[in-house]
């Protein structure tokens, strides 16, 4: 196998800062989040899943799709452009399964997402394995794997005691960036990851139309908040609202942004449509929604499916809604269904 020491890695890593944004992990006020960083120093290397998913750097939070410039009667559109190359380093294999399911739902779809599709083109994937599946975890139920190199660009496994990391370049754009990593060749295969010993029960997606009017979905949703919480911190939420807003405005002149943010299906005014009708008025329809889109109507429309098995809505959750408990409860309904 190919391995490089830490030394030479951050060696590596402070060259690609050099010329390209790059984002890794980063201890800010004792959270760990995928952040820019300046160089090697900033990176923490040992952590087990940053707090956010990595989304934000390629879907923002905020984002402007469109600058709209009125001079006298002249109009002008200027769209933003990505100049500068980004990096994502130490990139959990359950994030950038969340990256394909974004690929599928905004590239491989017509029309593609022309903003998406330049920021996506000018992303890399640096991943690291997992050394385990986390206590939340599950991502074996939903075809993942703690050192799984399906949906990155390269492949890092850190090594017992120190010993630097097993380098897999898995694309030619992330075979290329390897020219510059200084590695060797040594005997063996990097350990493999510790697993749970149970899965959690994953129906198919052609199982769960049968269960959309059973009535756990009430009881479930009778704790939910519609905080919203759980989207914000999932890889795979890419529900987004669009607003036109007035920035600078003087005689002659005027100038506006048209914005895409962040939205999701649990909340409360998520599809208000002209006249005020609410299609899911309560919260029990918004809660079930959000689990038929991961498990039913992703898989329908793009084929993938919605959730990656992060556990990250367990932890989050301030009423412990668990979708782990969901999955297993939802199996036994099932069970009973098709008796």
């Amino acid at each position: 196998m190919k391995h490089a020491t830490q030394q030479d890695l951050s060696s590596w890593l402070d060259g690609l800062a050099r010329t390209a944004t790059l984002h890794a992990p980063r201890d800010v006020e004792g959270i760990i989040l995928y952040e820019p960083v300046s160089g090697s120093g900033d990176i923490v290397f040992d952590y087990s899943r940053p707090k956010m998913s990595a989304k934000d750097i390629i879907l923002p939070a905020t984002e402007a799709l469109l600058t709209i410039e009125r001079r006298a009667d002249e109009i002008a559109f200027t769209e933003p452009q990505m100049e500068r190359e980004q990096i994502v380093f130490g990139m959990r294999p359950c994030d950038a399964m969340g990256f394909a399911a974004f690929d599928a739902a905004f590239l491989q779809r017509e029309p593609v997402d022309l903003g998406y599709a330049r920021r996506r083109e000018k992303t890399t994937l640096i991943g690291l394995a997992c050394p385990q599946m986390w206590e939340e975890c599950f991502c074996t139920s939903v075809g993942g794997a703690p050192d799984d190199p399906s949906h990155v660009d390269i492949l890092l496994t850190a090594l017992p005691d120190g010993g630097g990391y097993a380098v897999n370049g898995v694309t030619e754009k992330g075979q290329a960036l390897l020219a510059d990593l200084k590695t060797s060749e040594v005997e063996g295969e990097p350990p493999p990851p510790t697993l749970h010993t149970e899965g959690v029960p994953v129906l198919p997606q052609e199982r769960w139309p049968a269960l959309f009017d059973d009535d756990y979905w009430h009881t479930i949703a009778e704790r939910c908040l519609s905080c919203r919480i759980c989207a914000y911190v999932c890889p795979t939420c890419r529900c987004f609202d669009v607003r036109d807003e007035l920035g600078e405005r003087r005689a002659g002149y005027a100038r506006f942004e048209r914005l895409r943010c962040w939205d999701s299906c649990t909340g409360a005014n998520y599809r208000v449509v002209a006249g005020g009708h609410n299609p899911r008025a309560i919260k029990m329809q918004r809660l079930r929604n959000r689990f038929f889109c991961r498990f039913n109507y992703f898989a329908d429309a793009y084929g993938p499916t919605g959730c990656v098995g992060c556990g990250r809505c367990v932890e989050a959750c301030p009423v412990n809604i668990d979708i782990v408990e969901m999955l297993h409860a939802v199996d036994g309904i099932a069970g009973e269904v098709q008796e």
